[in-house]
């Protein structure tokens, strides 16, 4: 721990403003030293400057508590702040972070000293606000999901080097199947790395499901097997394989994590209802236990009942926003929270833009996916998104019918309701009788009156 020199007195006050938060510190985070700004009078010297060790963070919050601070504001980017953050929010503070964006483009602040007074003296009249932070359960499932999604990218990556090794063999796997680490697919390259080259006999390995015939897969098949090229092959074979091992064990930590939830509901006395969805294919990244279950015992509510929200997508949402709902007062905050309702930026009494707000939320990217899926749909959702669609084109669409889920999400998540369709048919005629209700109001403007044509059966009597 080192001490700063206190510099010359300079006018912080704001005496226009009350002061919100009295003991109030700001800390800007380094990538090896942390900053520490006090209120004056707390201590000789208000401002410190501690290293990033453990030991060092320890003594950070201990001056804290000497110095009567109760609340903290800290700025940073990356993943510095994650152990200042834990640290100090285990000893009882109120801790938050903020966004370095709203406090970065302050004139004449632009070292480190003057950036954690800056912060202090913001935070005591109560003008920061933190990011948000789901509690730390559901931090611990976070962990667990994003190292998932990490892994199966890395395992992605393989999946495209095994492809790029038998198309330069000219090996056309990939036109008879339509997925090489299916079941054909993995049993036919395990076949070639260990040697067999005859086009008929890896063909007999097709499994029953196949719509190929063996002669379309064996004339696939035939090729220039390359040593080095079958070598990398059985490489990227190899490094696919350990990666499902790793996300296999990583399904295993998640199924554990789960577990440990207080339930909200019993599942024995008030039973979840069966998919809607039958026969339909999972994912082939899904994990191999009874996710869904999981999910309804924890929240209470089944999520899955909504067209275009899986169980895995629901679980990476509940991992991203946790489980409390009143975090988000109301489902403007929640949208907003998101990126995904129309932006407000007016000048002058002028619109200037109402794109969205450009922000990296996974639970933003899972509703967007969700939304996607939703093209073919025989649903209200699906209805919605064609309309969509066909009026703003599919980026604007998806934004608009993730937009739709969130906010039905955010209901079944305060309200506890089980969602049930109305029905393509049910909102094609909400959307007719919209229609005529705004051609009737515009007509009226005009001093006209809609009739109804009649139809030719009628005209012809």
């Amino acid at each position: 721990m080192s001490k700063y020199k206190k510099p010359k007195k300079q006018d912080l006050e704001m005496n226009l403003l009350s002061q919100i938060n009295p003991n109030a510190a700001g800390i800007d985070i380094g990538a090896d030293r942390h900053w520490v700004s006090v209120p004056a009078g707390r201590d000789e010297e208000n401002i410190r400057s501690f290293a990033c060790f453990t030991a060092d963070l320890y003594a950070m919050a201990e001056w804290l508590k000497q110095c009567g601070v109760d609340t903290v504001a800290m700025e940073s980017t990356g993943v510095y702040w994650i152990p200042v953050f834990q640290i100090l929010e285990s000893r009882g503070f109120d801790v938050k972070l903020v966004n370095a964006h709203y406090v970065k483009t302050v004139p004449g602040r632009k070292t480190d000293v003057l950036d954690c007074q800056w912060l202090q003296q913001l935070h005591t009249y109560g003008l920061l606000s933190g990011s948000f932070r789901p509690e730390d359960q559901i931090c611990k499932l976070r962990s667990y999901i994003r190292q998932r999604d990490n892994l199966i990218k890395s395992a992605c990556v393989h999946v495209q080097r095994m492809q790029k090794a038998l198309t330069q063999m000219n090996i056309q796997l990939h036109r008879v199947i339509s997925d090489i680490t299916g079941t054909t697919g993995l049993s036919i390259i395990r076949a070639i790395v260990s040697g067999e080259q005859n086009p008929i006999k890896l063909a007999t390995l097709k499994d029953g499901r196949i719509k190929a015939s063996l002669e379309e897969i064996a004339a696939s098949l035939t090729g220039d097997y390359r040593p080095e090229l079958v070598f990398i092959l059985e490489q990227e074979l190899q490094l696919y394989e350990f990666y499902q091992t790793q996300i296999q064990k990583c399904d295993t930590q998640i199924e554990q994590c789960l577990a440990s939830f207080t339930d909200k509901v019993d599942v024995e006395k008030k039973p979840l209802a069966k998919p809607k969805r039958r026969g339909k294919k999972q994912p082939g990244n899904a994990p191999q236990f009874d996710l869904r279950t999981h999910l309804y015992r924890i929240s209470g509510v089944d999520f899955t009942a909504v067209d275009g929200l899986g169980a895995l997508t629901v679980l990476v949402l509940l991992s991203e926003v946790g489980l409390d709902p009143t975090r988000f007062p109301t489902v403007k905050h929640f949208t907003s929270w998101l990126g995904l309702c129309p932006g407000s930026r007016v000048t002058g009494g002028k619109v200037k833009s109402s794109k969205t707000r450009p922000v990296a939320s996974r639970a933003a990217t899972a509703f967007r996916m969700a939304a996607q899926t939703l093209c073919r749909s025989h649903s209200a959702l699906g209805a919605y998104y064609r309309r969509m669609q066909s009026r703003m084109g599919a980026p604007k669409a998806i934004t608009a019918t993730a937009h739709k889920l969130a906010r039905i999400f955010y209901r079944l998540w305060t309200s506890g309701e089980h969602y049930t369709d109305p029905g393509i048919d049910v909102y094609e005629q909400q959307y007719r009788d919209r229609i005529l209700k705004n051609l009737k109001i515009k007509a009226q403007a005009f001093g006209l009156e809609l009739i109804p044509i009649s139809t030719p059966t009628e005209c012809v009597s």
